[in-house]
C-alpha cells in the first residue's frame, strides 16, 4: 500500500539543540497512528515541521506528492489537516462561525453560505449542533476541544493531525473523545494522533511511534511498544509497567 503521509531524514535544529534527528515515517491511508513520547521529545514539533510552521532538512511527501517547503496554508489545501496543543478559537465568534472560517480559508468551500452548511454538518459530526450559536469563549475545555477538532475537519482533509487533543479532560470525557477519534477514522480520515494519556493511545491507535530525545525508539502495536523495555525507560516508568503488570491491561 502507498503511504499517504511519508517523512524522511526529518531534522530540526533550534540553535545547538536538535528537536528532531533524521527522524522518518510511514502513515497508511485510514490508519490511526499514535505518536508519543515524554515533553520535550519532538511530537509537536514533529507536526508543526510536516506542516510547514517550522523549517526541517529531509523530505515530507503526502499522497504521492513532496511538501516540504510550502506555506501552510498550501499544505492544509492538499489534505494535510491540524490541530493545536493549546485550543485558541475566536472567542467573541460563535462555534459556526469559528468552523466556517475554517472551511473558507482552507479552499474547501467556495463561498460563505457553503462554509456555514459545511460548518453545521461538521458541529454534528463532533457533537456540538446544539452549541452552534454560542461564543467560542462560552464553551467548556471539553467543548473547545472539539471544536479545535471541528476546524480541523472543516478542511475536509485526507490526513488530520491531533496534538494533544484530550489533555486536560477528565475520565468521562476522554470516553467521548474516543468514540470521536474512532468516528473520524470510520467516515476515511487517516489520523496522527500525539497523546500522554495511555488509555486513549492503547484504546484506538492502529500503531504507534515513540520519540525521545527527536528520535524514534519504537514502532508497532501498541500492546507492543507499551511493555518495550527502552520505552518504559525513557518514558512510562516502572511503575506504569508494574501497574500494568498487575491489572493485566494497558
Amino acid at each position: 500500500m502507498t503511504a499517504l503521509l511519508e517523512v524522511a531524514d526529518l531534522t530540526v535544529r533550534f540553535g545547538g539543540l536538535f528537536a528532531l534527528n533524521d527522524f522518518s515515517l510511514c502513515a497508511q491511508p485510514g490508519e490511526i497512528l499514535g505518536l508519543i513520547g515524554p515533553n520535550g521529545a519532538g511530537k509537536t514539533t514533529f507536526i508543526n515541521a510536516v506542516t510547514g510552521a517550522v523549517k526541517a532538512s529531509g523530505s515530507v511527501s503526502f499522497n504521492g506528492r513532496a511538501i516540504s517547503g510550502l506555506q501552510p496554508y498550501k499544505i492544509a489545501r492538499l489534505g494535510l489537516a491540524r490541530t493545536y496543543q493549546i485550543v485558541q478559537p475566536f472567542p467573541e465568534m460563535s462555534a459556526l462561525d469559528n468552523v466556517a472560517a475554517g472551511a473558507l480559508f482552507s479552499g474547501a468551500v467556495s463561498s460563505l453560505s457553503e462554509a456555514r452548511e459545511r460548518a453545521e454538518a461538521v458541529l454534528e459530526q463532533v457533537g456540538l449542533r446544539r452549541n452552534a450559536h454560542r461564543f467560542a469563549e462560552e464553551l467548556t475545555l471539553a467543548q473547545r476541544k472539539r471544536l479545535e477538532v471541528a476546524k480541523g475537519l472543516a478542511s475536509n482533509p485526507q490526513m488530520l493531525l491531533l496534538d494533544e487533543v484530550n489533555a486536560g479532560l477528565h475520565a468521562a470525557e476522554i470516553d467521548e473523545a474516543l468514540q470521536l477519534i474512532r468516528s473520524i477514522a470510520a467516515a476515511g480520515v487517516a489520523i496522527l494522533l500525539v497523546e500522554h494519556v495511555m488509555r486513549v493511545v492503547s484504546g484506538v491507535c492502529d500503531r504507534v511511534i515513540v520519540l525521545h530525545h527527536g528520535r524514534m525508539i519504537a514502532d508497532g502495536e501498541p500492546a507492543r511498544v507499551l511493555a518495550d523495555e527502552a520505552v518504559i525507560e525513557a518514558y512510562l516508568g516502572r511503575r506504569y509497567a508494574e501497574r500494568m503488570t498487575v491489572t493485566g491491561s494497558s
